[in-house]
C-alpha cells in the first residue's frame, strides 16, 4: 500500500496543431503524500494548467496513468469518476467559480449535495467549514455581497468541505491584492496543518511557494 494520494506516471500529453505536434508534457512523473504541500512554478503557457486538468480526471493524458490512491483512474467508467473526484479531490481555482444566485452557505454545500446527503447535514457541515474559514457572519451573502478576499475563502470552504485527500489549487491568490493574497496564504497553510489534506498549487506568487514543503519547476515539458 502507497501512502500517496495522487500518482502520475510517466504522462506525456500532446496537442495537434494542424500539421505540427505540441509536446505540452512528456514522461512526467509525480507523487504526492498525504498532508504533503507542493507548489508547481513555470512560465506561463509551460502546461501547469493541465496538468492540474489531468492530475484531477478532468483532461486525460496521451500517454501514461493518473493513480487516486492505489487505484488507477483510467479504469473508471465517467459516472464512478465524477463520484470518486467528489470524495478525493477538492479544486480552487484563481477565479472563484461561484454560483452566484446562491449564498455562501449554499455554495459550500453544493459537493454535499451532490453526494446526496440530507439538505440538513450538508448546511450544518458548510456552516462549520466557513466559520472555519472565518466567514461565519456572512452565511447568507450571495457571492456579489462579499470582496473578492471572502469569495476565495468561500471557495476554499467548498473544496475542503468534503474532506478530500488532495486540493488542486490553480493561481489560487492570483487575483488578489497582495494583502490578501497574503492572508489566503496563511489560512490555506493553516488547514493543510489542521486537517491533513495534502496540496498541490500551481503560482507564481514566490512568497506562497516558499511555504510548501516542495517546490517544483515546470519547464521544457518536464517537472525539476
Amino acid at each position: 500500500m502507497s501512502d500517496a494520494v495522487l500518482t502520475c506516471k510517466n504522462i506525456s500529453k500532446s496537442y495537434h496543431d494542424g500539421t505540427r505536434t505540441i509536446e505540452v508534457l512528456q514522461h512526467l512523473h509525480l507523487s504526492i503524500k498525504t498532508g504533503e504541500k507542493v507548489a508547481i512554478l513555470g512560465a506561463s503557457g509551460a502546461g501547469k494548467s493541465t496538468l492540474l486538468q489531468i492530475i484531477g480526471g478532468l483532461d486525460k493524458p496521451t500517454q501514461g496513468e493518473v493513480w487516486w490512491g492505489d487505484q488507477p483512474i483510467v479504469q473508471l467508467s465517467d459516472a464512478a469518476l465524477s463520484l470518486r473526484r467528489n470524495y478525493a479531490l477538492g479544486f480552487i481555482y484563481q477565479f472563484h467559480h461561484l454560483l452566484p444566485e446562491f449564498n455562501a452557505l449554499e455554495n459550500v454545500a453544493m459537493p454535499l449535495l451532490i453526494r446526496k446527503l440530507s439538505i440538513a447535514e450538508a448546511m450544518d457541515r458548510a456552516k462549520v467549514m466557513l466559520e472555519e474559514v472565518g466567514l461565519g457572519h456572512r452565511l447568507t451573502h450571495r457571492p456579489s455581497e462579499l470582496s473578492g478576499g471572502e469569495r476565495q475563502r468561500v471557495a476554499i470552504a467548498r473544496a475542503l468541505v468534503t474532506k478530500p485527500h488532495c486540493v488542486l489549487a490553480d493561481e489560487p491568490t492570483g487575483n488578489l491584492d497582495p494583502e490578501t493574497a497574503q492572508t489566503i496564504a496563511q489560512l490555506m497553510l493553516r488547514l493543510n496543518q489542521h486537517h491533513r489534506i495534502s496540496f498541490v498549487i500551481v503560482t507564481h506568487n514566490q512568497t506562497l511557494a516558499q511555504q510548501m514543503d516542495r517546490v517544483l519547476v515546470l519547464e521544457k515539458s518536464q517537472l525539476r
